[in-house]
C-alpha cells in the first residue's frame, strides 16, 4: 500500500495547473521570432505550439546545412588548417 501512497504523491506533484500551462505558453510566444513579431497579444495556444515546432525543424535544418557547409570547407582546406579549426569546433 506504501507504494500507491508514493504513486499519489508523485503524480499528485507532477500536475500542471492550467495557469502553469498559459504562463510556459506565453514564455514560448515571446521566444519565438515569427509570433513576436505579430502585433495581437493573443494567439491560441495551438498555433504558438505548432510555430514552436516548425521554427525548432527550420533550426535542425539550419544547423545540418551549416554542418555540411563546414564539412565541404574542411575538406578543401589544407589538413593543417583543418586540424586546427577541428580543435577550435570542439572547445
Amino acid at each position: 500500500m506504501s507504494s500507491r501512497r508514493s504513486r499519489s504523491r508523485q503524480s499528485a506533484a507532477s500536475v500542471i495547473t492550467d495557469e502553469q500551462i498559459n504562463d510556459l505558453v506565453s514564455k514560448l510566444h515571446q521566444l519565438l521570432p515569427e509570433i513576436r513579431n505579430r502585433c495581437s497579444d493573443k494567439v491560441s495556444a495551438t498555433r504558438v505550439l505548432q510555430d514552436t515546432c516548425s521554427y525548432i525543424r527550420s533550426l535542425h535544418r539550419e544547423v545540418d546545412d551549416l554542418s555540411e557547409r563546414l564539412s565541404e570547407l574542411l575538406d578543401n582546406t589544407d589538413s593543417t588548417q583543418a586540424s586546427i579549426i577541428r580543435s577550435l569546433l570542439m572547445q
